[in-house]
Formats: structure tokens, sequence, C-alpha cells
């Protein structure tokens, strides 16, 4: 074999995908048409409708920045070609969006639970908490119940539809009043329908190739393209007829509806239960409601939390962040980045008065990233963009940006807030800088380009703490303890590789039916339980990673470049086992192949 090619796997359908977007944008119908509701009445479906059509306009987009980066299109991403300061300053909003998310998905949660008004706070804050507690013992596929209740959610938003639909009026509705300004601000007010879009473009690297692509040259406009319309079409129809529902119901019950916009989907469940079937009916629709689209929010306070502590930790890794952000515990998970996560959303509901205090917070983050992806994108002139999708793109950008400035002037909370977070933020990525030695110049484009080319820069030693160190071996032999003195040494993570070689095709069927743990290798067990107690010991992060495959150098290549190792070591007990060891060629493949960025250490 000539050479061994390193990907990321893609096996993310645009089905599931669907189903991970519908799980965060989704929930965004719970409190939408509730908050429309306050800001306008019964007047509120112009709003609402102009709502949905931008919701559409974006939808379009981001499919434009699936189609030109297929390896994964957030706003960190796109907005990095352009400048690294503005890519921090779109993930700073993105950690205010997901902030808020967290805080007020958990809000909305309690209230379609039906937890008494007192134990509000109380309940939100013990859910956040306890959420944070489990993401401590590693990822538990957050995406996984999204998908999970995605389908109960829509058979909900389709039976409060059906049940309403012989109740449709257009009697009760109000022409808007006021100046545009005042329309304008209203608007902006319920903008929250836009929840959830970016999550998309973060999935392009893991998402199925079309057909005819290759690793080399992907392309994913297809599977993007399927994942984003259906959702997109759920979110802004389910959006329009539920919201003609809350709005055909009689005036006599504005009181009501004010005091339920919180769990607004329940109120109408109920209603319109009661007067199809009976109040026994309706009360009982109503508690199904409340359960699915609670739970379907909690597993959105969920994929809040874990996007929250992967940014953190991917700006860390980035040197835009402290380095100490880095440090996993024992179960591979970020610390500080996952007490961040989880005490900013507890922060932010200790001192929010409801639902709607939590939504002036919300949409300037949410539609400030959105704002700087698309900006990002459309003026830049490397991407291949055909004149009528750039012209939509600016269009849209500026219409965010008009949202934008216009939440900044009208919602003193919103802009303290996220100045704040900026402003916390940037003072992070100074201290990280300065601590590094790095230090801010102007200098002149010819010269940058000299220094840049300076050999002698590539012989500095890299002190910086924090590295991760991959060793891979098939017993106790000296490599492992030499790995761990120098994850002593750098500060950094230690992750002990154990393949299982297989030498068998499996079946289709069979090949998935357990992932293999190392707790059930007696040889891979007694390896990782010896490390983690020896790092323990002496304060080592160690983190064991166990793959069944029958090609050693493609996985060994794999997963140094996925785990973004700084340094690669191979090694044996003795001399003449070290290509027993790795079967025959597998140094020379893995030492042809491997990133220059990672240091390759052979021990024996």
């Amino acid at each position: 074999m000539d050479s061994v090619g390193i990907h990321r796997p893609r096996n993310l359908g645009w089905a599931r995908a669907a189903a991970l977007l519908y799980g965060d944008w989704g929930t965004s119908k719970a409190y939408v048409i509730g908050l429309a509701f306050v800001a306008a009445g019964f007047s509120s479906f112009p709003i609402i409708l102009a709502v949905c059509a931008l919701t559409g306009l974006v939808a379009y987009n981001y499919i434009i920045v699936c189609k030109n980066f297929p390896d994964g299109g957030g706003v960190y991403s796109a907005a990095r070609e352009q400048s690294r300061v503005l890519a921090v300053l779109g993930s700073l909003l993105l950690v205010a969006n997901f902030t808020v998310t967290a805080a007020m998905s958990g809000w909305a949660a309690m209230s379609y639970f039906g937890i008494p008004k007192e134990y509000f706070k109380v309940a939100t804050m013990g859910f956040i908490l306890l959420i944070g507690v489990i993401n401590f013992f590693g990822p538990k596929h957050s995406g996984s119940l999204a998908v999970t209740f995605a389908v109960p959610m829509l058979v909900v938003v389709v039976s409060i539809i059906a049940l309403s639909m012989p109740h449709l009026t257009l009697t009760h509705l109000q022409p808007l009043t006021g100046t545009f300004g005042h329309t304008w601000v209203a608007f902006v007010g319920v903008i929250l329908a836009l929840s959830g879009v970016e999550a998309i473009a973060n999935l392009t690297g893991v998402m199925k190739l079309d057909a005819g692509s290759t690793p080399e040259n992907p392309s994913v406009l297809s599977t993007a393209r399927k994942s984003i319309w259906p959702v997109a079409a759920e979110v802004i129809l389910g959006t329009i007829l539920l919201a003609w529902a809350m709005l055909s119901l009689p005036h006599q019950l504005t009181e009501a509806m004010k005091l339920r916009f919180e769990d607004m989907l329940r109120f109408l469940g109920e209603h319109y239960g009661a007067a199809t079937f009976g109040p026994q009916f309706g009360q009982i629709f109503g508690l199904f409601i409340g359960l699915v689209v609670g739970l379907l929010l909690l597993s959105a306070v969920n994929t809040a939390i874990s996007a929250l502590i992967g940014l953190i930790y991917m700006l860390a890794r980035d040197r835009e962040m402290p380095m100490p952000f880095t440090k996993l515990n024992v179960h591979g998970v970020p610390r500080l980045p996952l007490a961040v996560a989880a005490i900013l959303p507890v922060l932010l509901v200790l001192i929010a008065d409801n639902l709607h205090t939590l939504a002036d917070l919300y949409a300037i983050g949410v539609v400030g990233a959105i704002t700087v992806n698309l900006g990002s994108c459309c003026f830049n002139r490397r991407l291949q963009l055909q004149w009528w999708e750039r012209g939509i793109m600016v269009v849209t950008f500026l219409v965010l940006f008009a949202v934008e400035i216009t939440i900044a002037k009208t919602s003193a909370n919103a802009l303290f807030f996220v100045a704040c977070v900026l402003g916390v933020g940037f003072a992070l990525r100074w201290w990280a800088m300065k601590h590094a030695g790095f230090e801010t110049i102007i200098i002149k484009r010819e010269f940058a380009a000299a220094v840049s080319n300076d050999r002698a820069t590539q012989f500095r030693p890299n002190l910086t703490p924090g590295q991760s160190i991959l060793v891979a071996a098939r017993g106790l032999t000296p490599v492992l303890r030499f790995a761990m003195e120098e994850a002593k040494f750098r500060q950094g993570n230690l992750y002990v590789l154990y393949i299982k070689e297989l030498a068998v095709n499996l079946p289709g069927p069979l090949a998935n039916l357990e992932r293999p743990r190392w707790q059930d290798d007696h040889q891979a067990a007694e390896i990782m339980y010896a490390m983690i107690k020896l790092g323990q010991e002496i304060g080592v992060a160690v983190i064991p990673v166990y793959v069944v495959s029958e090609n050693s150098a493609a996985t060994i290549l794999d997963i140094s470049a996925t785990i973004g190792a700084d340094v690669l070591m191979l090694g044996s007990s003795h001399r003449t086992k070290l290509v027993h060891l790795l079967k025959g060629n597998v140094i020379t493949e893995v030492a042809r192949s491997l990133p220059e960025n990672i240091q390759l250490v052979i021990h024996s």
C-alpha cells in the first residue's frame, strides 16, 4: 500500500442529520408563538409570517454554507478565513447563544412539565446542574435524545393542528397598529425561530458524501439540502399553522393566553382537545404534550451544554483561549469548559424573572453568530458562489445585521449580557496569547512573508503545556512508562491506544451488533487499569482508546488526527519484537503518512 488516507468517518445520513437539526430548531415553536402573542397580541400574525419568511431565507443560505464548507462550516470555520479575531467574535456570540439556549430551554421545559411557578428557578437550575454532572462522565450522545423525541414532537404538532382545523378562523385577527419602527421592534422581538440553524453547518464534516464525490474532493450539498429543507418546511409551516390556531381562540381568553405564553403549545392542546373530545381528553392530551415537549427541551439543554463544552475546548486547542481549558478529566471531558457550560446557564436562570427575560438575551447571540457566518461567506472571494447566491446572502446578511443593531439599541439587558461575554472572552484570549509569548504588532505584508519563511523557527522547542500524547502498545512495555513521563513533563493528556487486530470480515448485520469495550478484553484491561491508576497517582489524565481493526497503520493515523495528537509514540518491550508488534511495515506506513504537525517517537 503506497499511502494511508486520514479522514473523519462520514456516517451521518441526511435523515439523522435532519433529526439532530430538528431537535434544536424544532423546539423554537415551543416558545416563539407565545412570545409573539405577548409582543403583539391578536395582531401578531403578519409578524410571525415575516419571521417565517426570514427563517426560510436563512435556511437557503445555510445550504450554500454547507456546500462551500464540506468539512465543517460553523461560524468559526467560515470567519477564520477572513480573520482570527472575527472567528473568535463569532464563537463568543455562539457561547452567548448556547448559554441562553440552555437556560431558556430548561425554563420552558419546567413550564411544559407543569412545575409550580414558585419552584421554576430551583427546578431549572437543578436540571441544568444534573445534566452538567451527567456530562462529567463523557459524551452521552446528546443527539440521540433529540432523534428519539423528534417523531413524538412531530406527532404533537400535527395533532394540535388537526384538532384546531375545524376552528381556524380569520375573524379574530387584528391589523397591525403603530409605526414601522414599532412593528420592526416587535418583529425583532420574536426572531427566535432562527434558533438552532447554526448547528447544521457544524455537521458537514461527518455527513455522508454525495454520489460521485471523494474524501479528497468532498461534496455534501445533496445531503445538506435533504437535511435542511424538510426541517425548515416543518418549522415554517408548523409555526404558521400553530400561530393561526392560537389566534383563532376567542378574545375572552386573552388573559389566560398571556399567563400561559411559556407553554402555549400545551395550552392549545388542552383547549382544542377539550373542544373536540371533551375536557378529560384535553387534560390528558395536555399532559402528553407537556411530557414530549418538555423532554425534547431538556435534550436541547444537554445539546447546548455539550456544544458549549466543545466550542470552548476547540478555542483553547487553537490557542485562542488559555491552555488550562484543554485539561481533561479521567473520562476525557474538558474540566473548565464543563464547569463554565454548567454554571453560566444557572447564573442566567438565577437572575431571570421569566421566559421573556431570557428571550431578550437570546436573540443577540444567535442572530450575531449567523450574521458573522453569512457576512464572512458573502465577502469571501475564495468561495465559488453564483451571483444570485452571493446576492441573496448579502441581502440576508444586511437584514440580520439590522436586526442585531436593533436588539443592541432596544434591549439594554441583551447588550450588557453580550458585552460581558465578549469582554471576558477577549480578555481570556489576550491572557492566553500573552502567556504563550505572542505580541500584537503591525507589519507590512512583504516583511510578514519574509518572516514566515525563516526556517530557524522550525527548530523552536514546543514547551506549551497541555500537549496530547498518543501511545500505542500491546503490553506493559517501557514505552508506556516513557509516555507517562512525557505527559507529566508536558502537562498534557495521555491517550493509550490498544488495537485489537481482526483479520476476519464480519457480515454487515453482525459487524455493528455491539461496540467493543476494553473492559471485556483481558490484555487491554490489564494495560488500561494500570495506566489509569498510575496516571491518578502522578496527576496525568489517561484516556483509554480501544479499537478493533484489521489495518493497524490506518487506525493509528486516523486516531492521531481525530484527537489532535501532538506526539505519537510506538514501541515494545524488546527491540526485536517491534516489527512483529506492528505487523511488518506498519511503522513505515505510519511514518510516511503521519502529518508533519505530529511528532513520531519510536521507543525500544
